[in-house]
């Protein structure tokens, strides 16, 4: 049994290659619940640009490849290309979701922190 590491372990407290002092502040203001959430919803944003750029890709292949030139071709090569890009993802993507969970943790850790308004 293999266990898959985190892709975002060691880059969480990085960023451009730096200590990444912000994130780290930001990561002990939110909850562990949130910040698995905030992973999964990273990872699902990066999967479909992926799942965008995949299909685009595709657009114009007609008759060859895995599927020929069925009926049924289309369907077949949207599946494909959505369990690619949920694959890529997974596996670390192309670096989309590490840049939307850095930013969407530092955006939570603010507004943990600010005052609320009131209204009058």
């Amino acid at each position: 049994m293999s266990i898959v590491p985190n892709p975002y372990a060691k880059t969480a407290l990085t960023y451009n290659g730096r200590p990444d002092i912000d994130l780290a502040a930001a990561l002990s203001k939110v909850s562990p619940q949130a910040q698995g959430k905030i992973r999964k919803s990273a990872e699902d944003f990066e999967a479909t640009f992926l799942n965008s750029m995949f299909s685009q890709m595709t657009t114009g292949l007609k008759g060859d490849g895995p599927f020929g030139d069925t009926v049924g071709t289309g369907v077949w090569r949207s599946m494909l290309t959505e369990q690619y890009s949920q694959t890529v993802a997974k596996g670390g993507g192309v670096g989309i979701a590490n840049d939307v969970f850095r930013t969407l943790i530092l955006q939570q850790a603010n507004n943990s922190t600010s005052p609320q308004r009131t209204t009058p």
